[in-house]
């Protein structure tokens, strides 16, 4: 490998992790270096990049891969063996100097850090793990580490990562061991799914050793995620949703994240030539947002897809879900519960808690529930209030047309 200049490294190492999504920083414990002695760096500052701090703001955070080099040939990614890519690669060191100085600059606040396989699994974790362990006990950084960990390395190096990172993450990859044997038959689903089910234990085993004891360390207090590429294989919407509800059932995961495929340079001919639409991308997180907040089940958003297997891709899942189950609707927003309340189009969580509130003081008109929500046009049709009846118009065959978004706003999304 050529030798190139740190800013050369940085334009190769930066762009090669922006293909991993799951780089947001939300549920890490809030923590800052006042009091500690030669600490530096805090999880609760703001900055211009869309990765969040536990109070909802936003921080900024240095994305990079400790190198693009990999002895993997998966034939969905562009750092693979066979890619005809510029390579090139960071020292621990040279990655602890670099989030030191961006830090102390005022850039960012945090570090994500991803790699390719360098000569083996064990040894691209130790370097992970040693980033983390010099920035943590060399130089008191107290800012927000998520380590993108290897399935396939050592169990204690993993479990290293988490007693220095806020979150580590595993990805699955692929929807489907299908898919995931077809295209990174290197990988195997079972070890991915076996390093998880470890990093969950661990991190049990943290918690209930934080509130026997005053003083025990964190493990991981941001949880663990993963990602899953969508379009590269052939599982549809249906079955993408239900992996997602069992990785979350199983591993106590805190966020799925979903990467729409994007065709690569020199891309192998088992790959499809065009990249899904965008969209397709927007439904899925709309679909586990429904899973996660909204208390649909598995099933339930399963019946929002069509015959195909996919999610509409001109309505969102709980509007298409409302559609097909009109029976349930209207909805009276001053006596339906909670569950009821959140199955209705246009109503998001917190507009059904300040529904709630206010309901307890008086009785709800349709006015009051428009200035809840960005759309009353959408939510009209799906509920009764004081003094409004939709009548027919739940009904009504076009409703779907009627409350679609219009085409130009569906394009400015796909743009």
């Amino acid at each position: 490998m050529a030798q190139l200049g740190t800013v050369e490294k940085l334009a190769i190492l930066a762009d090669a992790a922006k293909y991993d999504a799951s780089c947001a920083s939300s549920g890490t414990a809030k923590r800052n270096s006042l009091g500690a002695k030669d600490g530096i760096g805090s999880t609760e500052g703001m900055g211009v990049c869309h990765a969040y701090a536990p109070d909802g703001r936003c921080i900024s955070l240095l994305k990079i891969l400790l190198t693009n080099s990999c002895i993997f040939d998966c034939h969905y990614c562009i750092n693979r063996k066979s890619s005809n890519v510029r390579r090139a690669r960071f020292t621990a060191k040279e990655v602890v100097d670099l989030t030191l100085s961006f830090y102390r600059r005022n850039y960012i606040e945090g570090l994500f850090l991803s790699s390719g396989i360098i000569s083996t699994p064990d040894y691209t974790m130790e370097q992970l793990v040693e980033v983390a362990r010099s920035l943590r006990e060399d130089h008191g950084f107290r800012g927000y580490i998520h380590l993108k960990t290897i399935p396939d390395a050592d169990p204690a190096l993993v479990e290293a990562a988490g007693r220095h990172a806020d979150r580590v993450s595993i990805n699955v990859e692929l929807p489907t061991v299908a898919g995931l044997e077809k295209l990174a038959p290197e990988k195997s689903a079972p070890r991915i799914e076996g390093a998880m089910r470890r990093l969950k234990r661990a991190m049990e085993d943290g918690a209930d050793a934080s509130r026997r004891f005053k003083n025990a360390p964190c493990f991981a207090p941001a949880g663990q995620s993963t990602q899953m590429i969508v379009g590269a294989d052939a599982a549809d919407d249906r079955a993408i949703v239900a992996k997602a509800s069992a990785l979350y059932n199983r591993f106590d995961l805190r966020r799925v994240y979903y990467s729409a495929f994007s065709p690569i340079p020199d891309a192998s001919a088992v790959l499809p030539l065009q990249r899904p639409p965008l969209m397709r991308e927007h439904r899925l997180y709309q679909s586990d947002w429904l899973m996660r907040f909204y208390g649909f089940e598995p099933a339930e958003v399963a019946q929002a897809t069509g015959a195909d297997g996919m999610l509409p891709l001109d309505i969102d899942p709980k509007l298409a879900w409302a559609l097909r189950f009109r029976e349930h609707f209207p909805v009276d927003v001053n006596r339906a519960p909670r569950e009821a309340l959140l199955r209705v189009p246009g109503l998001g969580v917190k507009a059904v808690n300040a529904l709630l509130r206010a309901r307890r003081w008086r009785r709800m008109r349709l006015e009051d529930v428009g200035r809840l929500t960005a759309s009353v046009a959408k939510v009209r049709p799906f509920i009764e209030a004081e003094g409004w009846r939709p009548a027919a118009l739940t009904d009504r065959l076009d409703l779907r047309d009627k409350l679609k978004p219009r085409r130009e706003q569906l394009e400015l999304f796909a743009a």
